[in-house]
């Protein structure tokens, strides 16, 4: 018998609907969530989450600038654990960044360890290092939190709440600035100073209708924690009213006088966009500026940084030409930089680009929110506090018949009945006097609760002096918050105020020069045309020599290097690659010397993209556009190509398109030649005319000059004039290429035996 199914089948239900519009809706929904939740910063608070996350962990943990510092690991797992799920690496990384002052306008953590360099050195592991809150984070961003000055909402598994936003009271977006990519766009806010920010926010406040131009008169431009000069003044009221645009930036160069009186150009300040691993490449660039040979007035430099600051030395000739130097520093290298700003923050649960008035306004407003929602809470708290004042200077007065009252009630519940409602009964009065009283009671539940609890020692008579004091003193405070709330000239004259303070506690002077400078002009020194070998070993180890050093030693540089060809010291070089591409090199980047010396890999003074490309073939530009070229591939693809398409600006262009596990096996110069002979990996040759090759252009595949079976691949190409005697060897016997039969293009070839 069957056994009978106990569920019914569940009905399947299919949701037809065009799989665009859910690709387009799901990228949507990730792309919000990545700009909103994780890259950019909020306008209010000037912080992305995982940083407002990081210090109001610190604040939970009680994590305060005057306690002792925690371990950086524990701060990064409670916060991992509590609020941001994406990883400790971006929360620690978050954490040394808050910390690091030659980034930030104010550092908002105080770190205690290794937390990295201006130079580029990383900071040591969070199990080693260890952190505590910055004052002014503490105070100036965290402290109202109480005061229910801001909204919480659920953490990510519902188990706590975290703040909204942070209560800061001064503008720390324009402070510290801010960077951050997220999908599609991406944030770019220099750092400014806190003097000068919170001065425009006071002009702001006293004159909501100033204008970006009056601003920048209190803000003159970004002022960058490295120093250095701003050389754009002009265009920075265009990027402040946008919210984009470039600034230029570049390093403070001191001369000084050394040893022997030999001068120095001293680097005392950089760009901001040279901090960390852009500080070693700009001691590169200088060496190699030396090395291929644009100054000769360069003697030694050395870094010299330290805890006092940048100090980068740069020693010159005695007879040096001190400003060509400097302009080349300047032009050559990232000493003179540009900072793109896009001021794009989150603004009203958006993104949005906002200029310097609008990020002003927003906080302003804020703010003023802040106030508001403070005073607010603090009259909610002296209008309690006065109710309960009133209550116990009301009881002192009764004080015997409230104790009649205490002692003749059966129960708690009987007692607070008679202080709130007069309720006698039940209640064992000495005299009908005191209970006539006691009837008379309408004391309110908050008032007869604080009654209850009330202390003996609070009627002694000092005591009472001080509780009627503190009742005065809450009376004029109530007084002072009504009149805040209700009148904004005074909610903005504690905004002031308090603004006031954070500039005296917090403020320093400015660090970088805002002016308009000219661009810096270097002109190279034009190099004497003169005509050069060029040689590369089987290993790639390129060099020049001159021609006379060539001829007197010809015999031992034949042996040793595979390619050699005479060029123009100011031209160019052209190497073709395995991949079907041309670099382009300036034999000027070549070492010129002596015989002796090894030369420099090729590839460094070129664009290989790969370890896997390899050097087919070089020859000079100077010849290359004269004449034709053949390319041959693995496949069997060959074309011919004029010279002149060759002839490119850029330094890396592709030669010739290849086909999917293709790769260029040959390329030659097209002369007198007359015949073209393939050879195959399996010893099959092809022998047909030049003239079947057609002419293409570089990005062709170009025509299969011969069919070839199984995994068979072409490996040798061999270039006949008329009357040749190449011969190959093919197994024991040597074969004389010219006496080969003659057959057409794209044919199979035979295959040759030894």
């Amino acid at each position: 018998m069957a056994r009978k199914a106990l569920k019914e089948p569940i009905e399947e239900t299919i949701i037809k609907t065009e799989y665009s519009d859910i690709m387009q809706k799901s990228y949507i929904d990730y792309a919000m969530s990545v700009i909103i939740s994780r890259a950019l910063p909020d306008v209010r608070d000037g912080l992305k989450p995982v940083q407002r996350r990081t210090l109001y962990d610190m604040y939970e943990l009680n994590n305060r600038f005057d306690r002792p510092h925690l371990k950086s690991a524990r701060i990064v797992g409670d916060t991992m654990g509590k609020y941001h799920p994406h990883g400790d690496s971006s929360i620690y990384d978050c954490l040394v960044v808050m910390s690091q002052e030659f980034k930030k306008g104010i550092a908002l953590v105080d770190g205690h360890g290794n937390f990295g360099s201006i130079e580029g050195d990383g900071a040591a592991a969070m199990r080693y290092t260890e952190a505590r809150l910055g004052k002014i984070s503490q105070e100036e961003m965290l402290s109202d939190l109480d005061k229910d000055v801001v909204d919480f909402i659920p953490n990510y598994d519902e188990t706590g709440k975290e703040p909204v936003v942070l209560p800061a009271k001064f503008p720390n977006l324009l402070v510290n600035g801010s960077e951050g990519i997220a999908v599609g766009m991406a944030t770019s806010m220099p750092p400014h100073n806190l003097c000068e920010v919170i001065d425009a926010e006071k002009a702001f406040i006293k004159n909501s209708g100033i204008t970006t131009a009056e601003l920048l008169e209190i803000i003159p431009g970004p002022d960058f924690p490295t120093g250095g000069i701003v050389t754009n003044k002009d265009e920075l009221l265009e990027i402040y009213e946008t919210g984009s645009g470039k600034i230029k930036l570049r390093g403070k160069i001191e001369l000084e006088t050394g040893k022997g009186g030999r001068p120095s150009l001293v680097i005392t300040e950089i760009p901001y966009t040279m901090i960390g691993a852009n500080i070693a490449k700009f001691l590169l660039d200088i060496v190699s500026l030396i090395d291929a040979k644009k100054t000769t007035d360069i003697v030694d430099i050395s870094n010299q940084s330290g805890k006092e600051g940048i100090r980068i030395v740069i020693e010159l000739k005695k007879d040096a030409d001190i400003e060509n130097v400097r302009n080349m520093i300047l032009k050559k290298t990232r000493l003179e930089d540009t900072f793109g700003v896009n001021m794009l923050a989150i603004c009203d649960g958006r993104p949005e680009v906002l200029g310097l008035r609008a990020i002003i306004s927003n906080h302003v407003n804020f703010l003023r929110e802040l106030a508001t929602r403070k005073y607010r809470t603090l009259l909610t708290k002296e209008l309690d506090r006065k109710e309960i004042q009133e209550g116990l200077i009301k009881a002192v007065d009764v004080i015997d018949v409230i104790i009649e009252i205490l002692r003749g009630s059966r129960d708690l519940k009987t007692a607070k009945a008679c202080l709130t409602e007069g309720i006698t009964e039940g209640i064992n009065f000495k005299s009908r006097i005191s209970e006539k009283v006691a009837s008379q009671l309408r004391f309110t539940e908050r008032q007869a609760t604080a009654i209850l609890e009330m202390r003996l020692y609070k009627l002694i008579g000092l005591e009472m002096d001080a509780l009627i004091a503190e009742h005065e003193k809450t009376l004029k405070d109530i007084a002072e918050f009504k009149e805040i709330l209700s009148k904004s000239s005074k909610m903005d004259s504690v905004i002031i105020k308090e603004l006031d303070a954070i500039r005296k506690e917090y403020g320093r002077p400015r660090r970088t020069l805002i002016e308009n400078s000219d661009e810096a002009v270097f002109e190279e020194k034009k190099i004497e045309e003169m005509e050069v070998v060029f040689l590369m070993d089987r290993f790639g180890y390129a060099k020049t020599v001159d021609v006379a050093t060539f001829e007197r030693n010809r015999d031992s540089i034949e042996a040793e290097f595979v390619t050699r060809f005479t060029c123009l010291n100011t031209g160019r070089i052209c190497v073709f690659t395995n991949k079907g591409v041309m670099h382009s090199i300036k034999v000027s980047d070549l070492p010129f010397g002596k015989l002796r010396d090894k030369g420099i890999p090729i590839d460094n003074v070129s664009n290989f993209s790969s370890s896997e490309e390899t050097i087919v073939y070089v020859l000079p530009m100077a010849s290359l556009v004269m004449q034709k070229l053949m390319f041959g591939t693995r496949k069997g693809m060959f074309k011919q190509v004029y010279g002149t398409e060759f002839d490119v600006i850029k330094r890396t262009v592709a030669a010739t398109s290849l086909l999917d596990g293709d790769e260029l096996i040959t390329v030659f110069p097209v002369t007198e030649q007359k015949f073209v002979v393939l050879q195959t990996e399996f010893d099959v040759f092809l022998k047909f005319a030049l003239d079947e090759i057609p002419v293409k252009k570089k990005g062709a595949v170009g025509v299969r000059a011969i069919k070839l079976t199984g995994s068979d691949h072409v490996e040798n190409v061999y270039y006949l004039y008329e009357n040749d005697d190449t011969m190959v060897t093919v197994g024991n016997r040597e074969v004389l290429l010219s006496r080969l039969r003659t057959a057409g293009r794209d044919t199979k070839g035979s295959k040759l035996r030894g």
